[in-house]
């Protein structure tokens, strides 16, 4: 499979991070195996080891980016490339906390000394990196960042608990049922049989989607635009993230498809996307359209099996691409709509939702058949002949004024219950992502599940879906931009 060839650079902290990765992975085969190999050990270790997995399965760090504000716009770039070090702090940390465990079992604080501490160190160092920046750049940082430096230890069953779980640290005070020791097989962390649902149990029109509210009115603009960019068949994939950390090689620490602009890579500047070829069948759209991937955890070793971002941080298996990809843009239900700016940033869902809390999260899985059962904390369970789908709506609010803001969302927001947008804000065209896969339904027996499909993720997040997210950014032409938003201003129905 394709991928981006630009010769790429990575910072010391990055490499550094991706040097002891490396050390982990030999002969084709994952560090995540012995994530609980220590659990089928010789009699008289076996309930010790198992415990120990219950108390602490992944690492629970708050998220500095998202606190961040009042950046000058000169220290942005500095600021991402600290933030992008201190993800992949968290990727080490979580590497040594899957191939301790025996150590783990011996020294009930071997989580807090060898882990937690020393990655509380080093997060402490890079704040203190950010605030200086921020501070040279005429602005002024938030003391209260020092204050995210420390860690949790956190057992999988704490569900999207965010900063509520794993208040123990060392993890001594972990229980409930042993999720963190189910690989299905494959020695990688998650998804477990918990994490999903038959599409038949999910109660219909249950789901409080804030996304839905933007069009679908009485009033306002009806219309809409649906822009055709296909389903990456161009096999265009990568693990950087060109929004939340520019010039940061693996900046996703998972891997993403692109459809729309074909030059997207961490080092893309607005120049190069403005001249990059397109996969839209209308050459005026040149946005970039990003999401993580979709695997099928049956054994398949992919391009990426030992890479970064691939089998190396746990994300295994064989790459699913959508059988459709419906890219649509619709309006307000309130008046209408204004043009996005060229180079318009959003990102939409959190890919840290597991550890952060579902405040952000913002994807609905369902199945075809069933589009009245939503659900955002579950993978659907689909009968024969019945597609999985994976629709998120995007924000359709912007300030006025930024394509960006420092923590990549200010500058845009959803609208408010009433289908207005904040005081301050402009309703803008929403995009609308809705990707359709064909996947063999998985087996899910006595608490355990075989070849199960799950989002691409960072590591400690275990592939939850609830850490599913979207990305766009938007480099249509003027006359292109025109167009969308006159269609839907008009309630017409254009491609």
């Amino acid at each position: 499979m394709g991928r981006n060839t630009r010769k790429r650079r990575m910072p010391l902290a990055t490499r550094i991070v991706a040097g002891a990765a490396a050390l982990a992975v030999g002969g084709g085969g994952l560090v995540w195996a012995n994530f609980y190999a220590s659990a089928h050990e010789e009699h008289g270790r076996h309930d010790r080891t198992r415990s120990a997995a219950v108390q602490v399965a992944t690492i629970d760090c708050p998220d500095v980016g998202q606190r961040i504000r009042g950046v000058p716009h000169r220290a942005r770039g500095e600021v991402d490339g600290e933030l992008a070090a201190m993800d992949s702090q968290i990727t080490d940390a979580y590497q040594r906390l899957a191939t301790t465990r025996r150590a783990q079992a011996g020294d009930p604080q071997f989580v807090q000394n060898a882990i937690l501490g020393p990655l509380k160190d080093r997060r402490k160092a890079l704040i203190d990196r950010i605030k200086l920046e921020i501070n040279r750049a005429g602005g002024k940082a938030d003391d209260s960042l020092d204050e995210l430096a420390a860690c949790q230890g956190r057992p999988a069953d704490q569900q999207n608990g965010g900063q509520n779980g794993g208040q123990n640290g060392g993890g001594q005070n972990g229980g409930g049922q042993d999720q963190g020791g189910d690989d299905n097989g494959n020695g990688v962390a998650g998804p477990v049989a918990e994490d999903f649902v038959d599409i038949g149990d999910v109660r219909p029109n249950s789901r409080d989607s804030r996304n839905g509210l933007a069009a679908d009115g009485d009033g306002g603009s009806t219309g809409t635009f649906t822009t055709d960019c296909g389903v990456n068949e161009n096999n265009l994939f990568n693990s950087d993230n060109l929004i939340a950390a520019p010039g940061v090689d693996n900046g996703a620490h998972h891997t993403h498809d692109y459809v729309g602009n074909q030059d997207n890579n961490a080092f893309s500047s607005d120049e190069d996307l403005a001249d990059a070829d397109t996969t839209c069948q209308n050459q005026g759209d040149r946005s970039t359209y990003y999401w993580p991937v979709l695997r099928l955890q049956d054994g398949t070793e992919e391009f990426d099996a030992n890479d970064q971002g691939g089998g190396a941080e746990g994300n295994v298996g064989r790459i699913l691409k959508p059988a459709r990809a419906e890219l649509k843009f619709v309006g307000s239900r309130q008046g209408d709509v204004v043009a996005m700016p060229k180079f318009l940033r959003i990102i939409t869902g959190d890919a840290k939702s597991f550890t952060n809390g579902d405040a952000n999260a913002n994807t609905s899985w369902s199945c075809s058949g069933f589009e009245d059962r939503q659900v955002t904390d579950k993978y659907p369970l689909c009968p024969e002949g019945s597609q999985v789908l994976r629709t998120t709506n995007f924000q359709s609010c912007w300030d006025g004024q930024n394509t960006d803001s420092a923590n990549h969302r200010d500058h845009m927001a959803f609208v408010q219950e009433d289908g207005r947008c904040p005081e301050g804000f402009r309703a803008v065209p929403q995009l609308q992502v809705r990707l359709a896969y064909d996947i063999p339904t998985p087996a899910v027996e006595n608490g355990q599940v075989r070849n199960p499909y799950a989002v691409d993720s960072f590591p400690e997040q275990l592939h939850k879906p609830v850490t599913d997210h979207n990305d766009f950014i938007n480099v249509m032409d003027e006359n292109l931009m025109n167009k969308v938003v006159d269609c839907i201003n008009r309630g017409k129905d254009c491609r």
